[in-house]
């Protein structure tokens, strides 16, 4: 009677060389990635180190201490990142729902080919455009805004002659990240329960009704994931900042004049070639900086994610 259990337990403990396989490889590939992680901060927090200790004298500008030099990077690091996540947020969940819930398939179809497509162009391409295209033709815009809505904080005059500011930036950015936050969503979207929208359509609800009640709540956690993978994106964002924003290390709010806040990447972008010395090693603090914020903005998003994981298809 005994051995019975113990043949079936032996069976059991089989393990086939292909398990084998699979589960070092897993292991593997999930240790390099924590092993580059690694590597990367260690490399940061090293390189770091004189730049920190440094006399101020020696940093670039001449700042009273290193958070003086780094903290208006720090501002229009999370300024920029904002807006562009402001103003891309409202458009992709619009654009989301309306592929998942409204669009005819064939037309839902094309549009999803177009965003991921638009999540491919290089940002280099995106400079261009935010230069040679959007720059221009915000000018009057922004003359408005500063004759109109001059007595707001933002609008404060004078207007800049080239529209080359903080908030074409911005725009330019909410497109790159836009593709981003719209294929996420989408797919959140679609794997709704069937029989909680037809629940809610059986009790009387419009189709808005039932996005409200049933689709929205359930994708709640992806969509805030989306966002944060968007806002990271814009964080980290270089290219289009060096080539489109005409900078200076101030923190200002206004968004329409010649005096605009650099970012991180955008600053270590424009000064890398010429640093020496010191020099190089603030510019690699910076980059610490906007590692750690990075790295504090996806754990956020991870918690507020993991406390609503069991509403959730996406996790």
């Amino acid at each position: 009677m005994t051995t019975a259990p113990a043949g079936r337990a032996a069976r059991k403990a089989i393990v086939r060389p292909a398990d084998r396989i699979f589960a070092a490889s897993t292991i593997i590939a999930g240790s390099l990635i924590l092993a580059a992680l690694a590597a990367v901060a260690l490399f940061l927090i090293a390189e770091s180190i004189p730049a920190l200790v440094a006399d101020p004298a020696d940093l670039p500008r001449s700042p009273d201490s290193f958070l003086a030099y780094v903290g208006p990077l720090i501002f229009g690091t999370v300024w920029a990142a904002a807006l562009a996540l402001l103003m891309a947020l409202p458009v992709s969940l619009g654009i989301a729902l309306f592929i998942s819930h409204y669009a005819p398939r064939r037309i839902a179809q094309v549009l999803g080919y177009i965003i991921d497509l638009l999540a491919a162009v290089p940002s280099v391409v995106f400079g261009l455009w935010g230069i040679k295209v959007l720059a221009p033709a915000v000018l009057p815009l922004y003359s408005w805004l500063v004759d109109n809505l001059g007595f707001l904080p933002f609008f404060t005059a004078p207007v800049s002659g080239t529209g080359r500011t903080i908030l074409t930036v911005a725009i330019v950015l909410a497109v790159m990240i836009l593709p981003i936050i719209t294929a996420i969503s989408r797919e959140v979207f679609l794997q709704t329960p069937v029989l909680y929208e037809e629940a809610a359509l059986a009790l009387g609800a419009t189709r808005w009704e039932m996005i409200q009640m049933a689709v929205l709540p359930f994708g709640r956690p992806g969509v805030i994931s989306a966002a944060m993978l968007g806002l990271g994106r814009a964080l980290g964002e270089t290219m289009v900042v060096a080539m489109v924003l005409s900078p200076a290390i101030v923190i200002s709010f206004v968004l329409t004049g010649s005096a605009n806040p650099l970012t991180i990447a955008g600053n270590i972008a424009l000064s890398f070639p010429e640093a020496f010395g010191v020099g190089v090693n603030a510019l690699i603090a910076t980059g610490l900086v906007l590692f750690v914020i990075t790295l504090a903005v996806n754990s956020v998003a991870r918690y507020v994610v993991n406390r609503r994981k069991a509403f959730s298809g996406a996790n």
